[in-house]
C-alpha cells in the first residue's frame, strides 16, 4: 500500500532519529513528508516508533493510506515527484 507520512516533531534530535528511522520505509518528498511503499507490517513499525519515541503532548505524526484509485487522482506540480512504485531487496 502507498502511505503518505507528515510529521512535526519540536525537538531537533529526536526529528533527526524520526526522519532516519522512516528513510528505511520510503523516499523522503519534502521536508517532514515521506511517501512509503509498505506492507501492514512495516506500518505497524511506524506506529510503534512513534508511540515509544515521540512526545504526544508536542509532537504529531499522521499517516494516510492510499488505496489504488486514490494513487491515481495524485497531481504533482512544480518540483514534486509521483511515486508509483518501490522495488526493493531485503536481505
Amino acid at each position: 500500500m502507498l502511505a503518505l507520512v507528515s510529521y512535526d516533531i519540536v525537538d531537533n534530535k529526536t526529528r533527526t532519529r524520526l526522519h532516519k528511522f522512516l528513510k528505511e520505509f520510503g523516499l523522503n518528498t519534502q521536508k517532514s513528508v515521506f511517501e512509503c511503499e509498505i506492507d501492514h507490517l512495516a506500518l505497524r513499525r511506524i506506529e510503534e516508533y512513534a508511540a515509544v519515541n515521540l512526545d504526544s503532548g508536542r509532537d504529531s505524526l499522521v499517516i494516510f493510506t492510499l488505496c489504488k484509485r486514490c494513487q491515481r487522482s495524485v497531481a504533482v506540480s512544480g518540483l514534486g515527484i509521483k511515486l508509483l512504485t518501490t522495488e526493493y531487496l531485503v536481505l
